[in-house]
């Protein structure tokens, strides 16, 4: 099968057609331009557009009458219990999304195959497994608070925006298992440091329980990265050795 690395088509480097490319220079250094100004204008209008915009969403309001209570006693003794709710939400929208990352590894190791220092399927779908399981942990501790998990919060909103490069990544039928490891380094990243804030919040707001459940899920999400590191660290030095071998 060919590899990305392989030496094909690709001709959207400048320096492909030298020819062309200096009449293309030519051409643009000789134009006059369209309007005058420099990038000022679109920074303004960014600004302008800031200003003038609302916000990504709002909280919902407690979905129980216990959710109420507890906001209000919380909200007595100068805690703001919908920032904690929102990093709840966050962190349950990441987790759901990450379990669809590891079914479109799957996907796509079933289809493709693996690799010498690669991850096994059976690595992969505990992996799964265990993102799933952390789900479950979240909606449980939203639930417990009077919380609807069901909510897309604001966090959980951006949260969800920020996964969406990725997904992209891991279901183009064109990507590798390698490059769709590589997204989900990026997720793992990203995950280890959201688990990292939220054991941190519910410590200092006193939900010790939890802060328990999401220590034992941290250092899940420690395991994952690690291999996920190695995995992708070991095909690039595997093709790297591989194509330095044919240029001997």
């Amino acid at each position: 099968m060919k590899e990305p690395t392989d030496i094909g088509m690709n001709r959207t480097g400048i320096g492909t057609s030298p020819i062309d490319s200096k009449e293309l220079i030519e051409a643009a250094e000789a134009t006059v331009p369209s309007s005058e100004g420099d990038e000022s204008g679109i920074a303004s209008l960014r600004i302008s557009y800031t200003s003038e915009s609302g916000i990504v969403g709002t909280m919902p309001p407690p979905s129980s009458v216990k959710g109420a209570v507890k906001s209000v006693l919380e909200g007595l003794t100068a805690k703001n219990p919908a920032v904690f709710l929102d990093k709840l939400a966050e962190r349950l929208q990441f987790e759901r999304t990450g379990t669809r990352m590891y079914e479109s590894v799957l996907a796509k190791f079933d289809a493709l195959g693996g690799y010498d220092g690669g991850p096994t399927r059976e690595a992969l779908l505990e992996f799964h497994d265990e993102e799933l399981r952390h789900f479950h942990v979240l909606r449980s501790a939203l639930e417990s608070m009077g919380a609807d998990p069901t909510a897309l919060t604001p966090s959980a909103d951006i949260a969800a925006v920020e996964a969406s490069g990725l997904l992209q990544v891991l279901n183009d039928p064109r990507t590798t298992l390698p490059q769709t490891l590589h997204a989900i380094l990026v997720a793992e990243l990203a995950d280890s440091e959201g688990w990292d804030m939220l054991i941190e919040l519910a410590t200092n707001l006193g939900h010790e329980a939890m802060a328990d459940d999401f220590r034992d899920a941290m250092r899940a999400e420690e395991k994952h990265l690690a291999h996920v590191r190695q995995w992708v660290a070991n095909h690039a030095m595997q093709d790297a050795e591989g194509r330095m071998e044919q240029a001997a």
